[in-house]
């Protein structure tokens, strides 16, 4: 399943790797230069731009909305000054509105005492002085005008007939009234909310009146001195309302800029939450890096790890405000959310570095490190960087200016941990190194030592810590992690129970069912009473708004835009089939509630055709009657009609209907698009408008633009993955998880009651790469592991990566749980929809996804068949590359696959062969694989190279005549089979058992460790006779290495200090050994010259009978495990006790001499060649520490 696109992987690591080093060499420089760029960032605040304006910000870019109202402003602009009409108004414009509501639970406002209350309250509010520049003023002084007189709320002046009402004597009609009294025509729909009436629309009760204050806005002086008036009338009704100032009537009150106060609000409320924010995770960083070792616990790296977020969080924001890019109170999330992606990153870190064996280098340790951590940190950052990247061509200003801050703080997070919090841990790293104490930085014991020591109890649990130099692979101080073993060997338990797979798929079922039924009752838009606060005095006009004036809402504006002949009669029934379409659709009431100019018109000429006694049959006829008779100044019909320069054409024309029973946004929404369709269908170039469309209009763009965000995402997601990972099995699941999440996230937002509007729609974006995080790894870690059963598999990924996950969503969570307490419907969405990905993101993790891969994955048949034992056992990639069945004329009849249990690493420093297609960076030993979030235990890696097995095919593959090959073969086969089944299975009959159960060495043999060292030294005795002949040839290449030896990377190393070889050394000892090499394959014959004529290479060599473990050269090319000073370890060995005692033993010298033809003895771990295909498992053996 892997694809050759693995240049990406590869140059990642080299290059973190390099700076990993250049990180450890000068950590001073990378502190100071990030702290200084963002003091010099920060300067940016000065620049800052503040934006709070609902419009700007909540509407789309280009709506149609905006559209359709830059058509009316072109031929029919308000004229507040002089010609206000509030039916015809294009903006909202400077007003103050309130809505009375009886205080004694009477639903009727038509009472004397209540129109007494009702006159104070506007007498107060017209009297109410205000300054503005030095001007003082009053409502009349500024208030919008209609022929020089201010639009007042007449419908208080029927408190001259209030009497008359009370006791019956006068009805009210239903919705227009003329005042007997002072000739007002009252029209109650504007007034009157929630009105009940007779059949014969007497009116019974009204349960609310409302009373609307507008002030002009015609120019910038005018609109300022305005939003100076909305503030002195939202403090003067404030004021009276809080101090009981009415004993009748409770008031509600809005402004224009209440929305704007609201969100400034919303911004002030989750400021004082940062402070705590900070605690908090400093605090959960604190501990979750701190462990019972006092010198490996890092507890101060994990606070660094949250200033390092705040830092780079600082310099973005003010980057991004020296670019001019406008500030919004939403952006004040994103520090949250960073927080959370920066403290991931930490754990990434912190766990890549205890990968790395305590005895290496700060310098090495630094530079696997960074390579470990490489792609995990940086596929996080881009699937971030790309989600918020798509969010920035969002048709909403509060989504592009919010994307754009957090694609700069995303960029930031990253750069400032791999450099600041990257030399926080090399400044930390020496201090390991000399083994100081975590916290208190004084010098301290190994664990092992204190016990040796004797040390109290106190010294042992709080100051001990750290691995002793001496004995740097003692178990004591290299304890695997509790919580990881948790995950490996509990959780994983029970995920791998049939029983529990069950219920979890039911589960995960269950789940999508509940997705798909939320995705159904999904609501659309932003309700404006969502922008305020729940303890906002706006949540109760909106209420109340809701409740009685959801009847007659909107007064909407039909405009025809081109010049037509409306003398012409196929003009005229034009007209009047769209107004006749438009009323009997369901959101239109009635024609009496629709105002006509033309109908109206027509009308009054048929009335009146004998009396006026003109015609309208054409053009010019029809306009001068239009003129005189119709669009004379005091009538509201002037404003709709606009001529041209000469007053020969109309060019535009317009009529209003009114909206009825609109319930919801979803209603709104249907409304819009409905009127828009007829009104595109006719052949008069008509459009509706109402100033509220400008904001309806996100209900019709919101629902495609999230999902095309989404789709889009996931794609770039599942690219994203295969390039990091180039897998497409594991691509495919990436993308599964991202759609099933998502999926999740939506559904569920809709049952937490979160409408799909903009701010959630911010929240959708960045959830696409969120929910990639925890997925994409699990699916890696599994996929790309060599175990054969899918439960050793499940096993692997959560030892892993089950630790990661929980600390990762929980940091997540921790760090916007201030958004809960805001107390603001924007924060509370984004806690909510923060939450829900990652909670789902975790679940699929750490569950679902483990059971699909075992049910769908590689080896997924043995769970179908029951066939899955959980065994550890590995793949044999050898034996299809190889075909060894056709090589070797006689398997092996058993093979064992030897387990070194080691605490820690070996070699001089133990960094192992094989990474992820090879890639040279990547793991610690020969099992090692990039675990996804870059976490194992403590110190769990396996001791292994490949190394050994280049050095056995060599031994092996040295030139043989065939005469003795062939009698090589026979002694040892003839000695196997003496040696071998006597010893394991009885005397061979099959009616005995076997006289002792010791561990299986290499070949079969059951022997203990002390007989093996014994069997050694007889071996290395028997061979002496050719050291002398071996050590002249290693002579020379010991001194052409000396002259330049440099490893991997191109550092040059002293040769006498215990660094591993590189692939160089290996290269030209082969060179060395092939010039000289001869004999049968043991040591003696190992380097005789051969003559040039001698046979080629043995071609059924058993060396290719060993499994071959998956390494390519370039991860094997530096920290090779075979020994420089092999040949003094074995002079040593000669001299041994143990050799003088059983030099004498002919058979085991023997048997040991021929297999060492056969292979060389290594410390990796070998499975040898399997005919049958099975593994036998045996307990561990003994492993030598030198070999």
């Amino acid at each position: 399943m892997t694809c050759g696109i693995s240049c990406v992987d590869k140059t990642l690591n080299k290059s973190f790797y390099h700076l990993g080093i250049c990180i450890a060499k000068h950590p001073g420089y990378f502190v100071i230069i990030p702290v200084m760029l963002t003091l010099l960032c920060m300067t940016g605040y000065q620049q800052l731009k503040y934006q709070i304006d609902p419009e700007y910000l909540f509407s789309p870019i280009n709506g149609e909305g905006k559209a359709e109202r830059a058509v009316v402003e072109q031929f029919f602009k308000v004229n507040y000054t002089h010609r206000f009409n509030v039916g015809r108004i294009t903006r909202p414009g400077r007003f103050g509105r309130v809505i009375v509501i009886p205080k004694d639970g009477d639903e009727n406002m038509l009472r004397r005492e209540i129109f007494m209350e009702l006159r104070q309250l506007d007498n107060l509010i017209q009297n109410a002085t205000t300054t503005y520049d030095g001007d003082t003023f009053t409502y009349k002084d500024n208030c919008a005008r209609w022929e020089n007189e201010c639009f007042e709320n007449d419908i208080l002046n029927l408190d001259a007939l209030m009497d008359d009402i009370e006791s019956g004597q006068l009805n009210l009609t239903f919705p227009i009234m003329f005042n007997p009294v002072t000739w007002d025509a009252h029209a109650f729909p504007v007034f009157f909310g929630g009105t009940k009436l007779t059949e014969d629309n007497y009116i019974i009760s009204v349960p609310a009146i409302q009373l609307v204050y507008f002030v002009t806005a015609d120019t910038k002086r005018q609109d300022a001195k305005g939003a100076e008036w909305e503030e002195t009338f939202l403090r003067v009704v404030g004021k009276a309302e809080t101090t009981g100032m009415f004993k009748h009537i409770s008031v509600s009150y809005f402004a224009s800029r209440t929305l704007d106060h609201e969100l400034e609000k919303n911004t002030k409320t989750v400021v004082p939450y940062f402070s705590s924010t900070f605690l908090l995770m400093g605090l959960f960083s604190i501990i979750t890096c701190m462990m019972g070792d006092a010198v490996r616990s890092k507890p101060w790296l994990g606070l660094m790890g949250n200033v390092s977020a705040i830092m780079a969080t600082l310099a973005a924001f003010g980057l991004a405000m020296y670019c001019g890019i406008e500030f919004i109170g939403i952006n004040l999330a994103a520090p949250f959310l960073m927080i959370g992606i920066g403290i991931d990153d930490t754990f990434v870190m912190l766990a890549g570095w205890r990968r790395t064996p305590a005895k290496m280098p700060v310098q090495e340790r630094m530079a696997h490190m960074m390579s470990e951590a490489a792609v995990s940190i940086t596929i996080t950052s881009v699937t971030d960087f790309i989600s918020f990247l798509i969010g920035i061509i969002s048709p909403f200003r509060s989504v592009k200016i919010f994307c754009t801050y957090s694609v700069f703080a995303v960029c930031f997070t990253f750069i400032w941990h791999i450099t600041f919090f990257a030399a926080c841990m090399a400044i930390s790293g020496y201090r390991e190194r000399k083994n100081l104490h975590a916290i208190f930085g004084c010098k301290v014991k190994p664990m092992s030592v204190a016990i040796k020591e004797k040390r109290n109890f106190l010294y042992k649990a709080i100051m001990a810590g750290g691995i002793d130099h001496n004995d740097p692979d003692n178990p004591i101080d290299n304890k695997d992690h509790m919580l990881m073993a948790f995950f490996k060997d509990k959780l994983a338990a029970v995920i791998n129970n049939k029983w529990c797979k069950i219920l979890i798929i039911l589960a995960f079922a269950s789940y999508l069912a509940g997705a798909c039924y939320g995705v159904t009752q999904i609501k659309e838009g932003l309700e404006r009473r969502k922008l305020s606060r729940e303890d906002s005095y706006s949540v109760e006009f909106f209420d109340r708004e809701d409740d009685y004036y959801r009847e007659f809402p909107y007064r909407m504006q039909v405009i025809i835009s081109s010049p037509l002949n409306y003398s012409d009669p196929w003009v005229q029934d034009q007209m009047e089939n769209l107004t006749r379409t438009l009323e009997h659709t369901s959101y239109v009431t009635s024609s009496l509630y629709t105002e006509s100019w033309l109908r109206s018109f027509l009308s009054f000429m048929d009335r009146n055709d004998d009396y006026l006694n003109m015609t309208i049959d054409d053009e010019p006829s029809f306009i001068e009657a239009v003129k005189e008779h119709w669009l004379f100044p005091g009538n509201p019909f002037s404003l709709d009609v606009r001529l041209n320069e000469e007053e020969t054409q109309i060019i535009a024309s317009r009529f209003l209907i009114q909206a009825v029973n609109i319930t919801d946004t979803n209603h709104e929404k249907e409304m819009v698009r409905d009127l828009r369709k007829i009104c595109k269908d006719s052949p008069l170039n008509a459009s509706i408008f109402h100033p509220y469309f400008v904001f309806f209009d996100q209900f019709e763009l919101v629902r495609p633009v999230s999902l095309q965000a989404m789709v889009i995402g996931a794609i770039i997601m599942m690219i994203i993955s295969f390039i990091f990972i180039p897998n497409i099995l594991c691509s495919l699941w990436v993308a599964f998880s991202v759609i099933s999440i998502e999926l999740g996230v939506a559904g569920y937002m809709a049952l937490w009651d979160v409408n799909l509007d903009s701010i959630s729609m911010i929240n959708l974006i960045m959830c696409i790469g969120f929910s990639v995080d925890f997925t994409a790894h699990i699916c890696y870690t599994y996929m790309s592991s060599k175990k054969r059963s899918p439960k050793a598999r499940v096993r692997e990924a959560l030892h892993s990566l089950g630790l990661p996950i929980v600390q990762g969503s929980s940091s997540t969570i921790l760090g916007i749980i201030a958004l809960l307490l805001a107390q603001s419907y924007i924060f509370l969405v984004f806690f909510k929809m923060v939450f829900l990905v990652i909670f789902f993101g975790a679940m699929h993790g750490l569950f679902l996804l483990p059971v699909l891969l075992s049910l769908f994955g590689p080896g997924s048949w043995q769970t179908w068949t029951g066939r899955d034992d959980g065994s550890d056992a590995e793949f044999d990639d050898s034996v299809d590359n190889m075909k060894l069945g056709h090589v070797m004329e006689k398997p092996f009849a058993q093979s064992y696959y030897m387990q070194y249990p080691s605490m820690g690493l070996n070699g001089p420093y133990a960094y192992g062969s094989k990474g992820f297609l090879g890639a040279p960076y990547k793991a610690y030993g020969v099992d090692e694989k990039d675990q996804g979030l870059g976490t194992s235990g403590e110190d769990s890696s396996e001791s292994s190279s490949s190394r050994s097995q280049r050095r056995q095919q060599l031994a092996a593959n040295a030139p043989v005549p065939e005469e003795d090959a062939a009698q090589l073969r026979r002694r040892y086969e003839d000695g196997w089979r003496r040696s071998s089944y006597q010893n394991i299975y009885g005397n061979g009959n099959g009616s005995g058992g076997a006289q002792f159960q010791a561990q299986p060495d290499l070949y079969g043999q059951q022997v203990s460790a002390a007989e093996w060292r014994q069997r050694l030294d007889a071996h290395e005795q028997q061979h002496r006779s050719g050291k002398q002949r071996r050590s002249e040839v290693h002579d020379n290449y010991d001194r052409d290495m000396q002259r330049a030896r440099r490893n991997s990377h191109g550092d040059i190393i002293d040769i006498h200090t215990p660094t591993p070889n590189s692939s160089l050394d290996e290269r030209m000892r082969r060179q060395y050994q092939q010039a000289i090499s001869a004999g049968s394959g043991d040591d003696s014959s190992y380097h005789r010259v051969q003559p040039e004529s001698s046979p080629a290479p043995l071609a059924n060599s058993s060396a290719k009978r060993y499994h071959r473990r998956r390494s390519s050269e370039d991860s094997t090319r530096y920290h090779q495990r075979w020994p420089a000073n092999i040949e003094e370890r074995r002079a040593r060995r000669a001299h041994s006790p143990s050799q003088q005692r059983h030099s004498q033993s002919h058979s085991y010298s023997e048997t040991a001499a021929v297999a060492d033809n056969f292979a060389r003895r290594s410390s990796s771990h070998h499975n040898l060649y399997q005919p049958s295909g099975k593994v036998t498992h045996q307990p561990p053996t003994y492993q030598y520490g030198d070999y």
